[in-house]
């Protein structure tokens, strides 16, 4: 499928064909889902923690004798069953990560770049280059461009001049080609693929 370039001014700079095998698919639910899924959970830090009856620092010996005392048995003040004492079944550090197979994250990237093609989301630009660390004249383009919400994938190596003058646009991200992921797609409304981006993802898929 032919796209048309566009330069950050908003002009025509020819056009590009994107492969129907990355850009093309029918883009399933279930694998999004399933990718956004392990990506966020291999996100969390998982350390959250309670005290469990051991960890409390209270008396273990016995509060009252067992029987005669016209109340319930108990024994420790440190059991969960009392103001103070441990957690029961609480949470420990732990890792939330999860295996996920390597074609199925793979499959995932390119149903979501064909997600973004079938809403009509995604716009290749000539480059992503900026002169001067202007974010004033940067957000003038974006806003001739119609970009309020977008994810800008760049080459190998973004423009310092670009990620500094973009870095403080609100809902504006801005990545390398290394760091291109389902999660950043899906949670923009547009994608922009500059054409260096687009070379390294057919090179990267075929």
């Amino acid at each position: 499928m032919k796209f048309v370039v566009k330069t950050l001014d908003g002009a025509d700079a020819g056009s590009v064909d994107l492969s129907d095998e990355i850009f093309g698919l029918e883009p399933r639910a279930d694998i999004l889902h399933r990718v956004v899924r392990w990506q966020l959970a291999k996100r969390r830090a998982g350390t959250h923690d309670v005290k469990n009856r051991a960890e409390i620092h209270r008396t273990g010996k016995k509060l009252y004798k067992q029987k005669g005392g016209g109340s319930a048995r108990h024994s420790s003040a440190r059991a969960n069953l009392f103001r103070g004492g441990g957690r029961s079944f609480g949470p420990t550090p732990r890792s939330h990560e999860h295996a996920l197979p390597k074609k199925v994250r793979a499959l995932g990237l390119r149903h979501a770049l064909s997600a973004k093609v079938k809403a009509g989301s995604i716009v290749v630009l000539e480059n992503a280059m900026a002169t001067e660390t202007k974010t004033k004249s940067l957000k003038a383009q974006f806003e001739k461009l119609g970009f309020a919400s977008v994810l800008i994938i760049d080459g190998a190596q973004v423009d310092k001049n670009f990620a500094l003058a973009a870095r403080n646009i609100p809902l504006v991200d801005v990545l390398p080609i290394q760091g291109i992921n389902v999660y950043d797609i899906m949670r923009r409304n547009t994608l922009v693929l500059t054409k260096a981006a687009v070379d390294a993802l057919e090179a990267r898929f075929k």
